[in-house]
């Protein structure tokens, strides 16, 4: 996993941690790629509270499930469409 000149370090530590002190799953933490060697050296939660304060460590913002798709099926289903005996269960 090589990047540019310098090898690629492990953080899984510290995106469990991350995502610990966050309160979130780790696919929400997002890691500063430019400082893999500092956020590297944090070992402990309150290293991690401190590259969170510095923003090293952000967590992602919520992704929104949009309802519009549902809205129109329902439209359609208000109509009569699928309906049909292939769309009938139990």
């Amino acid at each position: 996993r090589e990047r540019g000149d310098e090898a690629m370090v492990s953080l899984k530590l510290q995106k469990r941690l991350s995502a610990s002190v966050l309160k979130c799953g780790r696919g929400k933490v997002w890691l500063d790629p430019n400082e893999g060697n500092e956020i590297s050296m944090a070992n402990s939660r309150q290293n991690i509270r401190k590259l969170v304060k510095d923003g090293f460590i952000i967590r992602k913002p919520t992704k929104i499930h949009s309802r519009s798709r549902a809205r129109r099926m329902k439209e359609a289903k208000r109509k009569g469409r699928h309906s049909g005996y292939g769309k009938r269960k139990g």
